[in-house]
């Protein structure tokens, strides 16, 4: 069907020329017994002849590069076909504006050629503005939609906008930590999970690689993706997205957290501190896992086993069940044993707690 569209557009085309100006080529040649030539008939059929010959060698050539724009097209998601349209569609609006008074000046470079640059250049900037801010667009009309239906019932609008909480979009880091599965199966976590299509990628990259351990961290995190996806009560979606013009996965972590207004989660230190640098909420698996972490006081009493000496002189190591570390004070000759401590004191640092105690024996022999 495509071969005999250009089958015919080239007889039309041919007919046209032919018609238009084979007349003033017959006149130019000035072939004075051969007048009838120049009717506008037989050139319309000669041109036709002429291109429709000429078609044979090329329709196989046009045809393939129709489809291979055809796939291309189609290719393409439509929201980034829709707004590049349309960004080329502004762009050559204001061009045919720019060019209206270039044409009334008599340099003919100026009136013809540098209209025909202009048109050209703003006709790409354009498509390259709507194709590439796609997304920023949508927030755009998605925040104007709201700020209507505010307008139209405020009040209503204000306690859906409280209610509803917000997407909690997963970076690669706490996928591949595992613990973001559990939090989500006890229904903490509230919200979409968003997954972006970029740190999928980012994990098939680690678990391809040639590194074992690489390897396995990986897997571990689509292990972990699949489980949430399939067998956790919560909304998953799968961001298709991506921001072309950013190299760096936290980086477009923090552009879509900025676009859909959603929440950064993260175990990632640094991303954790640029996200706060740059207003974007972030919650920090690590963060969670301190504040719940078992209480204790100066003055309580546990009962630990004594696993190896410490740094200082006489020092026994103990941990608790969520490895908290307790540097026991006098406790090098309990090492191996289980034994009641006194806890002396609590510190708490960015890299975690640390108790110090002493053995309870000591304490009742003084």
């Amino acid at each position: 069907m495509l071969k005999k569209v250009v089958y015919l557009f080239f007889l039309i085309t041919g007919g046209t020329l032919g018609y238009l100006y084979v007349p003033d080529i017959v006149n130019f040649l000035d072939f004075t017994d051969m007048k009838w030539v120049a009717s506008p008939f037989l050139g319309t059929a000669l041109g036709a002849i002429i291109l429709f010959l000429i078609s044979f060698w090329l329709v196989d050539y046009i045809v393939g590069f129709l489809k291979w724009i055809e796939e291309a097209l189609i290719k393409i998601p439509v929201g980034d076909l829709f707004f590049g349209s349309l960004g080329l569609i502004i762009g050559l609006v204001i061009a045919y504006l720019i060019n209206i008074p270039l044409q009334d000046i008599n340099i003919k470079f100026v009136s013809q050629v540098v209209p025909l640059f202009i048109t050209i250049l703003l006709g790409y900037f354009g498509f390259q503005v709507g194709f590439r801010r796609r997304d920023e667009f949508v927030n755009l009309l998605n925040v104007s939609r709201k700020e209507r239906d505010k307008k139209r019932m405020v009040t209503e609008a204000d306690s859906a906008e409280t209610a509803t909480p917000k997407a909690k979009i997963l970076d690669t880091s706490v996928i591949i930590d595992g613990r973001i599965a559990d939090i989500c199966q006890t229904s903490f976590l509230e919200g979409t999970v968003v997954i972006p299509q970029f740190v999928l990628g980012e994990l098939q990259h680690i678990a391809d690689s040639s590194d074992v351990l690489k390897r396995n961290r990986g897997r571990r995190g689509l292990d972990v993706l699949n489980r949430i996806q399939k067998e956790l009560p919560v909304k998953v979606e799968i961001y298709e997205g991506d921001f072309e013009e950013i190299q760096e996965v936290d980086s477009k972590l923090i552009k879509l957290a900025k676009v859909i207004n959603g929440v950064v989660v993260t175990n990632d230190f640094n991303l954790n501190k640029v996200c706060d640098l740059q207003g974007v909420r972030v919650l920090n698996i690590n963060d969670l896992a301190n504040a719940v972490k078992p209480v204790v006081l100066p003055g309580e009493e546990l009962v630990v086993q004594v696993i190896k000496d410490g740094k200082e002189q006489n020092q026994g190591i103990a941990y608790l069940d969520d490895g908290t570390m307790i540097v026991v004070e006098e406790g090098r000759n309990y090492i191996g044993k289980t034994i009641e401590v006194l806890i002396t004191s609590v510190l708490q640092t960015s890299a975690g707690r640390m108790i110090f105690a002493k053995p309870k024996l000591l304490e009742k022999a003084l």
